[in-house]
């Protein structure tokens, strides 16, 4: 099991670090079509630093494929309404790879507050 604490450290150094580590780049039997063994547990999620401009401005967007199906909310919305864990989880899935294992890789994932 890989830990990763979050506190004091931005949103992408912590999710890149996380997404590596789902990859298994860190091992010596790494390969792309394999999911690695064991968990990646981040801790402290709630003590990440959001600065500047990303703060004010961080925007999630997601859209139905209707029209008028577009719906975003900022990092404040969301925090508040599923908690700083997801905004992690977010940051993570989207460094993934976009295939068959990314679902499974990002059941991995456990983070705590």
């Amino acid at each position: 099991m890989t830990t990763i604490d979050a506190q004091g450290k931005t949103l992408g150094r912590v999710a890149s670090a996380a997404a590596k580590a789902l990859l298994g780049k860190h091992t010596a039997t790494f390969a792309k079509n394999v999911v690695a063994q064991g968990e990646v547990k981040v801790i402290n999620a709630s003590k990440i630093a959001i600065t500047g401009v990303k703060a004010r401005d961080k925007k999630y967007i997601r859209y139905s494929g209707y029209p008028g199906g577009q719906k975003s909310e900022s990092y404040q919305e969301l925090t508040g309404r599923r908690g700083h864990n997801e905004a992690i989880r977010r940051a993570v899935l989207g460094m993934l790879p976009k295939n068959k294992l990314q679902s499974v890789r990002i059941k991995n994932l456990v983070i705590e507050n």
